[in-house]
């Protein structure tokens, strides 16, 4: 008898634990702020269990006006709560989703360091750049008090200082730093070189997600524009979108992402870039885009289950592909990869094998709605990839907008 209490004591015990575990676990993943639409009462598609408490759920949601805000406990089934959170009452918006290929033309600001290279002296070679203590993906700043916004600076700002020291302002990890280098003569070229190779532009393509025509701001991408060699995000300072056709693309395998592949159509440029950013590339936008208008879905109301995305394998027009969305994670600190996706649609496994490079932005739609984006592709399963909020581009193109406007 004392064995079986023993026992049943110590499966309580180890209930009581597991459940703790899982309730600290949960709270943790729940976001401390959500967007509810005005009126809407807050639910999460994913948690159908989990409920507001019944004292101030749905009383509060219809009392409060757009712009406004109340707090709701989530709980278990109504009853055990988990926590706290901040309801947000927003009205319901609807963008013009797109799909279609767009190209990319950027200048960073400052002059990126891709490589080295060592340059012929006496006694052997010298490399300037790395004994000043510079590395790959350090951005130059500026060169003896003078900015350096793209290579011609370098190149400018080394050449006048003639084999005298100059000091380095430079970006690493984003902190700034200053270093002490000095040129040496290039006895080939008979010019001052650093023994460093720089990059300030960048163009690609990508697909274009929606445009918001109640602002005049596009979005697209889903995750920031990098360097192909450094793979750090680029320091935007100016940059535009053109027109893109798809002329064809590599089938994607395990370990080898394939690859959309087109050619820019104009040099009349769609619209300007405002913000590289972490959910995306975002701007203003000049040409009237052809879509089907269509309402974003708040971050709870995605789910697992079947959903389609919109992208472009050949020429500018766009087509539906199957795709089943089976993670969602609303505490996801990594805003690129809220959802994990996986394509079912024989077509698309067929032609690219499933997510290539280039599809960043395809729009994702679920329910009628504007779920989110496609951000990457899982370089070992093509058939899956990584999606970002709808809501979260949204949130960006919003403060685009008063960027632009001056607010």
């Amino acid at each position: 008898m004392i064995h079986w209490v023993r026992r049943s004591l110590a499966a309580l015990a180890a209930a009581g634990a597991l459940f703790v575990c899982g309730w600290g676990y949960l709270y943790c993943q729940l976001p401390d702020t959500f967007l509810v639409e005005q009126g809407q009462t807050l639910r999460i598609a994913q948690l159908p269990w989990l409920q507001p408490m019944q004292q101030n759920g749905a009383a509060q949601a219809g009392a409060v006006p757009a712009g406004g805000s109340y707090n709701v406990t989530l709980s278990i089934l109504g009853r055990i709560p988990v926590k706290t959170v901040r309801a947000v009452a927003v009205d319901q918006r609807a963008v013009t989703v797109c799909g279609t290929p767009f190209g990319i033309k950027m200048f960073a600001e400052g002059a990126t360091i891709v490589g080295f290279t060592d340059i012929p002296a006496p006694g052997g070679g010298a490399n300037p750049a790395k004994s000043a203590g510079l590395k790959i993906g350090d951005r130059i700043l500026s060169i003896d008090g003078g900015a350096t916004h793209d290579n011609r600076d370098v190149a400018d700002a080394l050449q006048e200082a003639a084999g005298r020291p100059v000091e380095v302002i430079y970006q690493r990890g984003g902190e700034q730093y200053t270093a002490a280098l000095e040129p040496v003569r290039d006895e080939e070229s008979g010019s001052w070189r650093a023994g460093m190779w720089v990059r300030d532009s960048s163009a690609g393509i990508g697909t274009l997600t929606f445009v918001d025509n109640s602002t005049g701001i596009y979005g697209g991408l889903g995750h920031p524009i990098s360097d192909a060699d450094t793979g750090q995000s680029i320091a935007l300072r100016s940059g535009e979108i053109a027109p893109v056709t798809i002329t064809g693309y590599e089938k994607g395998e395990a370990g080898v992402p394939g690859e959309l592949k087109g050619r820019f159509t104009s040099q009349i440029a769609m619209g300007d870039i405002l913000v590289n950013g972490a959910t995306g590339v975002y701007g203003n936008i000049r040409v009237l885009c052809s879509g089907q208008d269509m309402i974003v879905a708040q971050a709870q109301e995605v789910r697992c289950g079947p959903a389609r995305i919109l992208t472009t394998l050949e020429g500018t027009t766009p087509q539906w592909y199957d795709v089943e969305i089976e993670r969602v994670s609303l505490g996801q600190e990594d805003p690129n990869r809220n959802m994990v996706i996986r394509v079912t649609d024989p077509q698309l496994l067929s032609a690219t094998g499933g997510i290539v490079q280039g599809m960043s932005g395809s729009p994702i739609e679920q329910d009628g709605k504007l779920v989110g984006a496609v951000t990457h592709v899982l370089v070992n399963d093509p058939t899956r990839g990584y999606g970002i909020f709808a809501q979260t581009m949204l949130e960006t193109a919003d403060s685009s907008a008063a960027m632009a406007s001056g607010e």
